[in-house]
């Protein structure tokens, strides 16, 4: 272990910026992981670098973590005893300020089949650099909490479902989440396996004593039901989705309850769009992937979801919860006709030429509650032909969600890969937003192709584009990564030769 002197996050830092670090030194481990962490605001509070020293027991592994600041500055490291399926971590930081190393990628090559379990995550305290295992806790069908020192093997939580739905008819099933305020949220449910009911939301104190609970679907059916979807929680009120069914005919409203007290606020019907885009709104998923679909506003929520028609995707909705009165604004942006005199070969289901149609790859939200939808045009794999993507296009909306302009970024085909685009950041408080991307181009003079970084700016609602040309050495690959604003980190490496640096590059904008 390579010992690095503790800083506390949050004090002035040193003038002696590093802007320049090689991680294959920062600890003597395999090098498994490293990932930038956000604090509550979505501002970049650092990095956490991650390294494996491998089997240390029977269910253990050895682990070395580093935390570097936003100027590359390694702050702290510790190591520390993993569970032994655990292959890596990524990192996140929770609302109480803690450091979460949640396992990211399962190790099965220690263990026999039967023996596997899922890896719990680890909890980095920045001010003490101490490491713990997250304490998990079961809420059991007669109202006690349980603390759950060691994880069940996928066989024997199997087995104990397959017994308890032999004795009872149902799976009872719970789970416990931590409160910013020290406190507790739980929820539980009977399944049933084709139906589940007595859903419950609780909060609970400190103490784990019951402060509310709000419950719903009690008398659950295949056919007559009710579902909740938290969409967004504030010190006052939890802002939910509640969908109910009796027989094939669906209704929605928007649910507020009170956060002291777990009484409803306002229920308020929504309407509007098909019950296909109301059921999907809380999530949007592209490529296998999830995308962040919302952002809370001290005004308003906003969230963009998918619009279907007949169950096909023809678009965009945008829904804004208003917070003053508990209101909802639900407007849509379909492929055509909105889209049509930016795109003229654009169809209804997004398909715009070629087999090539708009994939999402990022959401971006303004205040004024205008949205911003990066796509990229993508062809999935044929039975003769390779997946492929060619050019971004970006939509840009105003407050009312109609389209205030729509670019086409050209970039070249990139085949078997879906990974052009990088990663974006709000800038100046959140007000604008940058993104990137990359190409492999051919350069005018030379006629060789070479990598180029493209840093797009919507800033007060205008777009600047800026291209830097990444230089690459032989057999060494540069990533272009999220950096402070107004920077751009940029990491090489050389898996053969150990080579493995990251160093931050100022940016124009």
């Amino acid at each position: 272990m390579k010992k690095i002197t503790l800083l506390v996050f949050g004090l002035i830092q040193t003038l002696a910026y590093s802007q320049t670090q090689d991680l294959s030194t920062l600890a003597s481990g395999d090098h498994v992981g490293m990932n930038a962490l956000f604090d509550d605001k979505d501002n970049l509070y650092g990095y956490v670098s991650l390294y494996s020293y491998g089997k240390s027991g029977d269910k253990t592994k050895k682990f070395e973590y580093v935390i570097l600041d936003k100027n590359l500055n390694p702050v702290a490291n510790k190591e520390f005893e993993g569970d032994i399926t655990a292959a890596s971590y990524t990192g996140y930081v929770d609302v109480k300020g803690k450091i979460i190393l949640k396992p990211s990628m399962m190790d099965y090559s220690l263990v026999k089949s039967r023996e596997i379990f899922t890896p719990v995550s680890m909890v980095i305290d920045p001010k003490t650099n101490t490491i713990t295992r997250k304490v998990y806790y079961d809420y059991l069908e007669d109202g006690s909490f349980k603390e759950i020192n060691e994880p069940k093997t996928w066989k024997d939580q199997r087995k104990e479902n397959r017994v308890e739905k032999r004795e009872k008819g149902y799976n009872y099933v719970s789970a416990v989440g931590e409160t910013k305020e020290g406190g507790y949220f739980a929820i539980e449910y009977k399944d049933y396996g084709k139906y589940v009911n007595h859903n419950s939301l609780m909060k609970f104190d400190e103490n784990k004593k019951e402060v509310w609970k709000y419950q719903y679907n009690t008398d659950g059916s295949k056919k007559v039901f009710s579902t909740l979807s938290p969409v967004d929680k504030d010190d006052q009120y939890m802002y939910c989705i509640l969908k109910k069914e009796d027989n094939g005919k669906k209704t929605f409203s928007l649910l507020v309850l009170d956060m002291k007290t777990g009484k409803e606020v306002a229920n308020n019907p929504v309407t509007g769009v098909s019950d296909v885009t109301l059921e999907n709104i809380d999530t949007f998923i592209a490529n296998y992937s999830r995308i962040d679909n919302d952002k809370t506003f001290d005004d308003k929520i906003v969230v963009t979801g998918r619009n279907y028609e007949n169950n096909d995707n023809v678009g965009y909705a945008r829904l804004i919860i208003n917070k003053s009165d508990f209101t909802v604004d639900l407007k849509t942006l379909n492929y055509k006709p909105d889209m049509a005199s930016y795109l003229p070969k654009i169809n209804r289901n997004g398909f715009v030429e070629s087999g090539y149609y708009l994939e999402t790859k990022d959401l971006y939200f303004m205040n004024d509650g205008s949205v911003g939808i990066l796509t990229e045009k993508y062809k999935p794999e044929g039975q003769y032909n390779a997946p492929k993507t060619t050019d971004l296009v970006y939509i840009y909306t105003d407050k009312d969600f109609k389209i205030k302009d729509l670019k086409v970024f050209e970039k070249e085909k990139t085949k078997w890969a879906n990974n052009d685009y990088l990663f974006s950041q709000y800038l100046n408080g959140g007000k604008d937003v940058a993104f990137f991307y990359r190409d492999y181009q051919k350069d005018e003079v030379t006629r060789q192709k070479k990598w180029n970084l493209f840093i797009n700016t919507v800033i007060d609602g205008k777009f600047k584009q800026e291209v830097i040309p990444i230089s690459e050495k032989d057999n060494y690959l540069v990533i272009p990564y999220v950096a402070k604003e107004g920077y751009i980190l940029l990491r090489e490496f050389n898996a053969k030769e150990k080579y493995n640096k990251i160093r931050l590059e100022k940016l124009n904008y």
